[in-house]
């Protein structure tokens, strides 16, 4: 799913870069022409410097960002590196690459892998294995991770190489220009293609959990369609027009239609014991497509499914 950027004033220190601004900036605010001069960072990184002093004009720590600028001024910014992504530790850990670039690259990751380090998953994450493919990601926040997969689903994930890149591809998540397709796999019968429009946030009683919740939810959006029906399940492709937490799963559970396997939003019971036997939630991010960020030139992959789901599928058709 998407992920949004780190806080940049929780940064370590690193090496100041000098800039002089041109004569063509004069009358800009500070805050404009730092995004001008530095287009490789973002708005809000850019902001966070300016709020926490690395950044000075003329020898002054300058904290106001709509300052006036009038050229010939030297801007000094004290850039920082992300201390989460410095202090984890690289792992030899297999990775299945379908692209890579100067400027990204693009993971097949498998089922049961956590993106990124947290409580109860601090070693053997995508992270782990991004620092030691690509040991320049240590200088990059999030190791240049910007969306994430559920642990326990399987598929295409871009992640940047550059801060340039990072930046570029976090404001096409924003800006819904990268599009992702999923097939999942449902409980029921799915009647026919469907829009799922309804806001997701956390529950509001079980907090592990997130929910429709209509009062304080984010915008998500999720269209379906049907791929494949069998006896107790319908095959979905799902494209995500925004990208909220557990969001295909959540809206999916929200119409009746679970995923198979969902040990948090689905059900366990059923009248297949093929479906309860599925040890993961059936969800594949089969298609990814994007506008590279350095040529703006339009890209796209797709990946089979893995053996596990798709021995389900063969294992349904047989009993149809």
């Amino acid at each position: 799913m998407e992920v949004p950027q780190s806080n940049p004033a929780d940064y370590s220190a690193s090496s100041p870069e000098c800039l002089l601004v041109p004569a063509e900036c004069a009358g800009l605010r500070l805050d404009q022409t730092l995004a001008r001069l530095l287009p490789q960072h973002s708005r809000s990184r850019l902001q966070g410097w300016l709020r926490a002093g690395r950044i000075q004009v003329d020898g002054l720590v300058s904290a106001d960002s709509k300052r006036k600028v009038w050229g010939g001024e030297k801007i000094q910014v004290a850039v920082a590196a992300d201390p989460h992504t410095a202090r984890d530790a690289a792992e030899d850990i297999a990775l299945t690459l379908v692209y890579e670039d100067d400027d990204l690259l693009v993971v097949d990751k498998p089922a049961g892998l956590v993106v990124h380090p947290g409580s109860g998953n601090w070693q053997g994450t995508l992270l782990n294995a991004l620092l030691y493919h690509a040991p320049q990601l240590a200088g990059i926040p999030r190791a240049g991770i910007v969306h994430r997969l559920d642990k326990e689903t399987s598929g295409l994930l871009v992640v940047a190489k550059t801060l340039a890149a990072q930046t570029d591809l976090v404001r096409q998540l924003q800006a819904r220009s990268v599009k992702r397709e999923y097939l999942a796999l449902v409980h029921g019968q799915v009647a026919g293609a469907g829009t799922v429009d309804a806001p997701i946030g956390r529950h509001p009683t079980q907090r592990v959990k997130m929910a429709v919740v209509a009062a304080n939810g984010r915008e998500a959006r999720t269209h379906y369609q049907v791929i494949e029906r069998f006896a107790a399940a319908t095959l979905l492709e799902c494209r995500l027009e925004t990208g909220r937490t557990h969001q295909i799963r959540v809206h999916m559970a929200s119409i009746k239609h679970p995923l198979v396997g969902d040990p948090v939003y689905g059900k366990r019971g059923g009248a297949s014991p093929l479906l309860t036997a599925f040890a993961r939630q059936a969800l594949h991010a089969w298609r990814l497509a994007l506008l590279h960020p350095r040529t703006n030139m339009a890209l796209a992959w797709e990946t089979p499914l893995p053996e596990d789901f798709a021995s389900l599928l063969m294992a349904l058709r047989k009993n149809l």
